[in-house]
């Protein structure tokens, strides 16, 4: 898929907001902050690749709005295909969001994230203003966390803005892409998620 390179980066980056006790009310910026090391304990040496990725699986289903992103990238799609195929896509998406960052990001180890400031958007959304640090291998990087705060006890996130690119347009867009690409066939998509999650 054209969005490997954007997804590669994410899943870089979104396992540090993970494995949080979200048991009392905190705010976005500690949210972000405080899981860093947390995070990093799920990529230690100690661990095999399949644990690392069992663990991220986990950690991921319980703090991310995958379904939330799901019905997004599906833009309006989601408008006109049927309950049932609504059911499938969320079921596929999870499968290949999960996936996705799991298998990758069992490759690397303790990213460090370094947040600078936060803006509260509305009741519902506030951006965790951050940078993915520079090592010899990579520049830094800027990193923009758009957190989900409805429930000040249950933070979600809901996206990310690398360098000003949001990942959940960028995968939107190619999942549009897709659909328009084999005239409106939802089932095209599907195709496509299967065989990467296969």
């Amino acid at each position: 898929m054209k969005s490997n390179n954007f997804l590669i980066l994410f899943v870089i980056i979104i396992i540090n907001t993970f494995s949080l006790n979200h048991s009392n009310s905190i705010e976005a910026d500690v949210f972000v902050q405080s899981t860093v090391n947390r995070a990093s304990q799920a990529l230690s040496d100690k661990y095999s690749k399949d644990e690392k990725i069992e663990k991220l699986k986990n950690i991921a289903s319980e703090t991310v709005d995958i379904n939330g992103i799901s019905f997004y990238t599906l833009g309006s799609y989601r408008k006109i295909i049927s309950e049932e195929q609504k059911k499938k896509y969320q079921k596929l998406f999870r499968q290949y969001f999960l996936k996705s960052f799991s298998s990758r990001l069992a490759e690397y180890s303790n990213p460090e994230i370094e947040v600078i400031s936060k803006k509260k958007l509305n009741e519902n959304y506030t951006i965790v203003s951050s940078k993915l640090v520079a090592t010899e291998q990579r520049p830094e990087v800027k990193i923009d966390w758009r957190v989900y705060t409805k429930n000040p006890e249950n933070l979600l996130i809901r996206d990310l803005i690398i360098e000003g690119l949001s990942l959940a347009r960028t995968q939107k867009e190619e999942f549009s892409s897709i659909i328009q690409g084999n005239n409106g066939d939802i089932e095209a998509l599907f195709k496509t998620l299967i065989k990467f999650i296969d």
